[in-house]
Formats: C-alpha cells, sequence, structure tokens
C-alpha cells in the first residue's frame, strides 16, 4: 500500500521492486488480489498488465495502518504506542507539539 500511495500507480513488478526485501512475485499477485477484495485498491488494465491503484485517501490508510499496528503489537494500548516513540527521543519541539495534541484531546474529552 505504502508503494501505491507514494506512487498513486503501479504494476505489481513495480511494486515489488519498490519493497526490500521482497516477497516472490506469485506473493505480490496474492496480496494485490486481496487488498483489493477488500475494496483498498483497484486496478486498470495496461496492454496485457494490470497497474493497481489506491482507492482510499492516503490520511484514511494511515489511520487504518496504525489501527492495524496497535491492535497486533502494542494489544490496543496508545500508552505502550507513546512509550516506544518517547524511546525515540524526540526533539523539543516534537515534545511541545505531542503536549499540544493532548491537551487538545483532553479539551474534547470533556
Amino acid at each position: 500500500m505504502d508503494v501505491l500511495i507514494a506512487r498513486g500507480r503501479a504494476s505489481a513488478i513495480e511494486i515489488q521492486a519498490a519493497i526490500p526485501d521482497p516477497p516472490g512475485y506469485s506473493a505480490v499477485r496474492a496480496t494485490l488480489r486481496i487488498m483489493e477484495e477488500k475494496g483498498h485498491i483497484r486496478h486498470e488494465q495496461q496492454g496485457a498488465s494490470y497497474v493497481y491503484l489506491p482507492t482510499i485517501a492516503p490520511e484514511r490508510a494511515k489511520r487504518s495502518a496504525l489501527r492495524h499496528m496497535l491492535d497486533t503489537f502494542f494489544n490496543g494500548s496508545p500508552e505502550q504506542v507513546m512509550a516506544a516513540l518517547l524511546d525515540s527521543k524526540p526533539s523539543t519541539d516534537e515534545l511541545d507539539r505531542i503536549a499540544q495534541m493532548i491537551e487538545t484531546a483532553r479539551g474534547k474529552g470533556r
């Protein structure tokens, strides 16, 4: 999905080439088929091959990927995600922006 979001459109071969340590071509095609069945992408025929395009907006794709990561690796806990992010030593400016986001979120919850 990252490749399609970044490029806007790509063939299975182009997607495979853009993935670090890529899976086999058949695995890429199978994943594209599943993503298309779920409605995340669509394809257009271009000559003898298919070109794939995202059907969801980048922001929605980001939220969906983050939700999946949150559930898979952090037991659904935003606190655990923040702890992991804070281990990456954010800058003072980033910490200030995060603090502002937290205050804004607190205000919305009241």
